[in-house]
C-alpha cells in the first residue's frame, strides 16, 4: 500500500509540474516579430559565414538588431540585399559581386620543388614543413583544401595543374580564401577583366630563379601603360581596380613574366 501510495503521489506531483512548466511557457514566450521572420525566410540557406556570423538565421537575426550592415551575403548578393533593405525601411546601395581567384599559376612545369611532398594531402599540412615544397614559398600549393571547402565546386585543379575559380560558380563566400595557408586566394569584382596572377613579394632575381611566371616587379606594366591601372608595391603588381581600365591590356603583351592575365 505504502509503495502504491507513493507511485500515485509522484505521478500527480509530475502532472502538476508539467501543467505548471506548459502554463509557463505559454505566459513567457516571446514572440518572434514579423520583420525578423520575412528575413530569416528569404536568406538563402547557404549558411556559408562569409557574412561573419554563425549562419543565414545569426546574420538576419543581427540585421533586425541593427547591429550588422545589409548586404554582407555573398550568396543572395545585390537582390537579397534589395529585399532586405524593404524590410527595414532603408535604401541600399548596390555593391560589385566579388568571387575567388587564385593569384599564381606557379604548376609544376615552372616552378622548382625544394623536396618530394609525401605527406597528408592538405595545404596546410604541407605548409608546416618549410611552407610546402614549392620552391616559391608564396605560391599555390596545389593540394586542394580549397577545393574541399568550397560549397558550391566552383573550385577545381585544370589539365595544367593549376588550381582555378569558376567566377559564374563562385558565391563569394570567401571560405576558399580563409583555407589557403599562403594567401593566394583573394577575392576580386566579377568584372575584372586583368589581374596580376603572382602572389610572390620577393625581389625579382629571386622570383626569375624560383617561378618562370612569376612577378619580378619591372615596372613596366606602370611605365608603359598609358593611364595605368597597375601599381607596383613590395616588388608585386597589382590592379587598382578603381581607375581607368581603357588601356589595361597594353600590359598583357609587354610583361616579360608573362602573369598578366585577361580573364
Amino acid at each position: 500500500m505504502a509503495i502504491f501510495l507513493a507511485f500515485v503521489i509522484i505521478a500527480v506531483l509530475g502532472l502538476l509540474l508539467g501543467l505548471g512548466l506548459s502554463f509557463a511557457d505559454s505566459k513567457l514566450k516571446v514572440e518572434k516579430a514579423e520583420k525578423l521572420e520575412e528575413l530569416e525566410a528569404m536568406m538563402p540557406g547557404a549558411n556559408c559565414g562569409g557574412c561573419g556570423y554563425a549562419g543565414c538565421s545569426a546574420y538576419a537575426e543581427a540585421v533586425y538588431k541593427g547591429e550588422a550592415e545589409i548586404g554582407l551575403c555573398a550568396p543572395g548578393g545585390n537582390a537579397l540585399a534589395e529585399k532586405m533593405g524593404e524590410v527595414m525601411g532603408v535604401k541600399v546601395e548596390e555593391k560589385e559581386r566579388m568571387v575567388a581567384f587564385v593569384f599564381c599559376q606557379g604548376n609544376p612545369s615552372v616552378t622548382g620543388l625544394d623536396y618530394d611532398y609525401r605527406g597528408m594531402m592538405d595545404c596546410n599540412a604541407a605548409s608546416i614543413l618549410l611552407q610546402g615544397p614549392n620552391a616559391c614559398k608564396s605560391g599555390c600549393l596545389h593540394l586542394g583544401s580549397c577545393i574541399a571547402v568550397c560549397p558550391v565546386g566552383a573550385i577545381e585543379k585544370n589539365s595544367e595543374g593549376n588550381i582555378v575559380v569558376d567566377k559564374e560558380k563562385c558565391i563569394g563566400c570567401g571560405k576558399c580564401t580563409r583555407i589557403c595557408p599562403n594567401g593566394v586566394i583573394k577575392m576580386v569584382p566579377y568584372s575584372a577583366e586583368y589581374i596580376v596572377a603572382c602572389n610572390n613579394k620577393e625581389p625579382g632575381a629571386l622570383v626569375r630563379k624560383e617561378c618562370k611566371v612569376g612577378c619580378i616587379g619591372c615596372r613596366l606594366c606602370v611605365n608603359k601603360v598609358e593611364n595605368s591601372p597597375f601599381v607596383v608595391e613590395d616588388n608585386l603588381s597589382h590592379v587598382d581596380y578603381t581607375k581607368d581600365m581603357t588601356h589595361a591590356g597594353d600590359a598583357v603583351s609587354i610583361c616579360p613574366q608573362k602573369c598578366i592575365i585577361k580573364r
